[in-house]
């Protein structure tokens, strides 16, 4: 046994009655009063009393009782000295009813003083104080040698049976705290998370409605320098509003993808490719998307064909969505640029394909965007996400 283990206190939760049912506290204290009946019992039958001597053996009962339940208080405090001189008091009452000639009640307060100091008491100390008061009792007993010494060894297992159950109910409650504490966590953390995730969507929505209003903005702007006619100029502001109306309209559809009522990802890249005359190949068999992935497919196609209006206007592009073993693929390829307005082109903050480059790896997926190859012109955008 390690040394430690002779010098620790038991753990608070051992001490004290946290976490014990209180049918198991009632039938405790149902136990405590048996058997102190039973003691009162022999030692009334051992010898024939007067009447002021009951009531002597009643107020060291009630003594030695009040010192007993003061002693749980100090070993919860882990005050060894005042414990040790609580646990001496039905030591000392021991030695005076052996004096008195009542030896029934001089073992059961040794026993019982034995019992509590190997309960409560760092292991070294418990031992050593229980050791006293059964010192007494073997030298006192009338008993043979094989009744003390099984007496003896019974006091001792008794009372380092009830140490390893309250350690054993201490150990369960400590680890149901860590377990509570650890759902609080887990809770906060998923909070949290939803949060950032709520947060990233609406990011990104408002990213891509106030880009591509700025595209257009920008490009009445330019009307405007160019002294162009107003239907042109009022074209362009219409649109814009139209992308503010569709701005918000993708909020409450993220909004409602984060609830998990989000339409099939093909449908939103059909309606997106019929407004942006666009091509669409769908592939593979369709099937239910986490919302997270339904949101980057959807999020990385809207960003790839506003570049596509900014830098390439006029472009033919073509999407293709496949559904693969485990993952989803989008592509959007445009193929090439066509009247480039590099003024136009400048437009926004740039960071649209690494925000979406970043949701992909969070997604624990890729996103590739570059021009096609040298035999083909145009660039390419290439999104794969675990699905």
């Amino acid at each position: 046994m390690p040394r430690e283990s002779w010098t620790a206190w038991p753990a608070r939760e051992a001490l004290s009655r946290a976490g014990v049912p209180r049918r198991r506290q009632a039938l405790t204290w149902i136990v405590r009063a048996v058997l102190v009946g039973v003691f009162f019992a022999s030692v009334v039958r051992e010898d024939e009393l007067a009447g002021w001597e009951y009531a002597l053996v009643a107020a060291g009962f009630v003594g030695c009782g009040a010192a007993i339940w003061r002693c749980y208080t100090t070993t919860l405090e882990r005050r060894l000295r005042a414990s040790v001189g609580l646990l001496a008091v039905p030591v000392v009452a021991g030695v005076l009813a052996e004096w008195a000639g009542t030896h029934v009640a001089a073992a059961g307060l040794w026993c019982v003083a034995a019992v509590v100091a190997v309960e409560r008491l760092p292991l070294g100390p418990g031992v050593g104080l229980a050791a006293v008061p059964l010192a007494a009792y073997v030298l006192t007993t009338r008993s043979t040698w094989a009744g003390t010494a099984g007496t003896v060894a019974m006091v001792l297992l008794i009372g380092y049976s009830l140490r390893l159950d309250e350690e054993a109910r201490g150990a369960g409650f400590r680890m149901l705290a860590q377990e509570r504490a650890a759902r609080r966590a887990e809770a906060e953390t998923a909070a949290l998370n939803e949060r950032a995730r709520i947060a990233r969507e609406i990011h990104d929505v408002l990213a891509h409605s106030l880009s591509a209003q700025l595209v257009h903005l920008e490009a009445a702007r330019l009307l405007v320098e160019s002294g162009a006619e107003r239907d042109r100029v009022l074209e362009r502001i219409v649109s814009a509003r139209g992308m503010a109306r569709e701005g918000l309209a993708e909020t409450r559809q993220a909004l409602s993808a984060l609830r998990g009522e989000m339409t099939r990802p093909e449908e939103f890249l059909r309606d997106l490719a019929a407004a942006q005359g666009a091509g669409l190949l769908v592939t593979g068999e369709p099937r239910r998307l986490p919302a997270e992935a339904g949101l980057a497919v959807r999020r990385v196609a809207q960003e790839a064909l506003t570049n596509v209006r900014k830098h390439a206007p006029g472009a033919r592009v073509a999407m293709e969505f496949s559904y693969l073993e485990g993952e989803v693929e989008l592509a959007v390829h445009d193929g090439g640029a066509r009247g480039r307005n590099t003024e136009l082109a400048s437009s926004g903050a740039g960071y649209g394909l690494l925000g979406m480059r970043e949701r992909a790896e969070l997604l624990g997926g890729s996103l590739e965007a570059g021009p096609v190859g040298q035999d083909e012109e145009g660039f390419v955008v290439r999104l794969r996400v675990p699905a």
